[in-house]
This record gives C-alpha cells, sequence and structure tokens, in this order.
C-alpha cells in the first residue's frame, strides 16, 4: 500500500522544493493531477494549509476533486500532504524528500494509503495495478521536474 520512486536532479534541493511545494505548479509536472490551487486563506505551503487538487484519474476521464493538507513543509528537505476524504479521513500521503547531493539532489516521491479495511480491500483488488499507475506517474512527474529544474 506503498511504493516511492528517487530521481538525481542537477539542481539545488532548496530550489527544486519551491517548484514542487508550490501547489500551483503542479498541473506542470503530474501525469494527473492537471491543477491545484491553495484554499481558504492558505497561500503558501505550511503546515496544516489545505488545497484542492483536481485529477483525472488514469488519465481516461475520471475527473475529480480532492482537498489536501500539508503535514511536512521544511524547505529543501521535505514537503508532504495527505488526501482528504469523507469527514476528512485521510486516505492517501504524498511526500517529496529532497536529499542533497554532489552537484545537486535526490528527489523521492512516494505514496501511502491509509490503513483503512476498506483502502486494504481497494488495494487486495487494484492494487497491483493501481500500485504501477502510480509508480509511472511519479516517476513521469519526477523527470518533467528535472527537465524544467535543469533547463532553468
Amino acid at each position: 500500500m506503498q511504493d516511492s520512486v528517487t530521481v538525481r536532479m542537477a539542481a539545488p534541493a532548496e530550489k527544486i522544493w519551491e517548484l514542487v511545494s508550490d501547489v500551483t505548479n503542479t498541473g506542470r509536472f503530474s501525469p494527473e493531477t492537471f491543477a491545484a490551487e491553495w484554499v481558504g486563506d492558505a497561500k503558501e505551503p505550511v503546515v496544516g494549509a489545505k488545497f484542492r487538487g483536481h485529477v483525472n484519474r488514469n488519465g481516461w476521464g475520471l475527473k475529480y476533486s480532492t482537498v489536501c493538507r500539508v503535514t511536512a513543509s521544511e524547505p529543501g528537505r521535505e514537503f508532504a500532504f495527505i488526501v482528504l476524504g469523507p469527514g476528512g479521513m485521510a486516505i492517501n500521503t504524498w511526500r517529496y524528500v529532497f536529499e542533497p547531493v554532489d552537484g545537486g539532489a535526490d528527489v523521492t516521491e512516494s505514496f501511502e494509503l491509509s490503513r483503512t479495511v476498506p483502502l486494504r480491500l481497494y488495494w487486495a483488488l487494484a492494487g497491483r495495478w493501481r500500485g504501477r499507475t502510480n509508480r509511472e506517474g511519479m516517476l513521469e512527474t519526477l523527470n518533467r521536474v528535472k527537465a524544467y529544474v535543469e533547463a532553468a
């Protein structure tokens, strides 16, 4: 019910973090989330801030929006958020970890589904397929970020 991918980027971790943690950039890089905006009084990635993500699930037309809450925001180190479901229930945690290396940073994107009974059932039925889709999507996202930061 979790996975991660890591891509080395020839750019400072702080620069990559600024790009990734500004959720209004999400649609530029993600193959499924085509837009996101801060909600309420939120204007920046601070713990507790909420944003709405707009998703085109699997790229075949199932479109929906979810509200997310930032759970970690440490410039140049980590950015994480949970996707909220009915009643504010945590559905999924998405995390980006930035590890400075010589000449740039290793950036790891990961997801972890909450360990509720409905999500365990979902994972048992569709996990192999959905896990592969998530892994490919994370890799595509990070490679798009890499192309952007390395061209700048």
